[in-house]
């Protein structure tokens, strides 16, 4: 099994290391990640991770609910920095080199995110996980993720998820939506479709970066994505 993708960028949500719990980190489930991503690393592919902080919270809803929107998105990012740092020890415990690069300044912790510095981490195989969002309240972590790929060259952008792709409709809702195997920018600007934050998905269709959206619950599905087989949905030009 080879890579199809000299280098990807993982987008994860905090949500996924709560497992079943729906809230904080799950070290079991950890673990589960960790070596999932040590096998996609077997491949040769050049590994780029941003992961959320909904499982400890979300700027949105917390805003929502009479936080300041800017004070939420902070601390959104800072989760965010935990959820990284948790994550770079599951790794390491697998011997696999591994950088934190925040965009918040928290030098105790995580290098500052510089781009030719992610770079240079990746070139020499270190897995990079960009911490802190993109630094700036209003911005989701999806966007991030497009940016940060955008700005290391990614050739693509794997979106994780617990469904198995992009459906007409909320599957959960209509168990009779129809998923989609490929889908071009423009139909999902047509279609409004909202598996991703539209800031990211413009991103990504600027700097022709494609997405592939897929179910990361079942096991071995990040390596197969990473090796080109036909999972979940792909969004490109």
């Amino acid at each position: 099994m080879k890579a199809a993708y000299p280098r990807i960028l993982l987008k994860l949500s905090g949500e996924v290391l709560a497992g079943d719990t729906g809230f904080g980190i799950q070290p079991a489930v950890l673990r589960g990640l960790a070596e999932e991503i040590r096998d996609v690393r077997a491949l040769g592919t050049q590994i780029g991770i941003v992961i959320g902080g909904g499982n400890i919270i979300r700027g949105v809803t917390a805003a929502n609910e009479g936080m300041d929107r800017s004070t939420a998105d902070y601390m959104g990012m800072m989760a965010s920095v935990m959820n990284s740092v948790a994550l770079q020890d599951a790794l390491e415990h697998l011997d696999l080199a591994t950088r934190v690069l925040s965009a918040l300044e928290i030098k105790e912790v995580s290098e500052p995110y510089i781009r030719r510095r992610a770079v240079r981490h990746l070139e020499k195989g270190r897995i990079v996980i960009f911490a802190g969002g993109t630094g700036n309240p209003y911005f989701t972590t999806d966007t991030a993720a497009a940016l940060r790929a955008a700005e290391v060259h990614a050739s693509v952008v794997l979106k994780a998820t617990k469904v198995d792709g992009v459906y007409t409709e909320d599957p959960e809702k209509n168990p009779k939506a129809e998923r989609f195997e490929r889908l071009s920018f423009d139909e999902v600007t047509q279609r409004r479709l909202a598996f991703m934050d539209q800031a990211a998905i413009a991103l990504c269709r600027e700097n022709a970066l494609p997405i592939v959206v897929f179910d990361m619950t079942v096991p071995g599905n990040i390596q197969k994505v990473v090796a080109g087989e036909t999972i979940g949905t792909t969004i490109s030009d």
